[in-house]
């Protein structure tokens, strides 16, 4: 009988911790699986050639090409839904776009694993911070969002 007690005690000592296991620590999200990872980059948008297209800037001009490249993981898998819908949402002179975004993958090219969005600078724009967000929503209903730094310097700015 004394030993039905020990295996009894054992096992109630191995539920608590399975229990125990499963409870999130400090700082921790409870469930961050149900949210897309959302993240990219800014880069200039020039037509394939030149030569500095796709290099990484936050600083444009009126009639420059700005480039939103981004991806959404589902942290479940680790993996890329190409089905997956993002929308770059911009506010700037008091204005606020939406623009959705594409997937840039194809057959030929099968390493550009994200999705693109472009923005001309328009002439009219004010010169200043350029604030935006990237919203994402894949096809099982998981969303995720991906915001800059609040740091003004790495702000997308329109300069002179």
């Amino acid at each position: 009988m004394r030993r039905s007690y020990k295996y009894l005690a054992l096992l109630a000592f191995i539920a608590v911790l399975a229990v125990a296991a499963t409870w999130p620590l400090v700082g921790q999200t409870p469930s961050s699986a149900d949210h897309l990872v959302v993240y990219g980059d800014v880069v200039y948008f020039y037509p394939p050639g030149n030569p500095r297209n796709c290099i990484l800037n936050n600083h444009f001009k009126r009639g420059e090409p700005v480039g939103f490249r981004m991806t959404a993981i589902n942290p479940a898998t680790g993996k890329r839904d190409r089905a997956t819908q993002l929308v770059v949402h911009l506010t700037y002179g008091g204005k606020a776009l939406d623009l959705p975004m594409r997937d840039r993958q194809t057959e030929k090219q099968p390493e550009r694993d994200f999705f693109v969005a472009k923005w001309i600078v328009p002439d009219d724009a004010p010169t200043g911070i350029v604030r935006y967000t990237v919203t994402g929503k894949d096809p099982q209903g998981r969303t995720g969002e991906f915001k800059p730094f609040e740091v003004a310097a790495s702000q997308i700015t329109i300069v002179e």
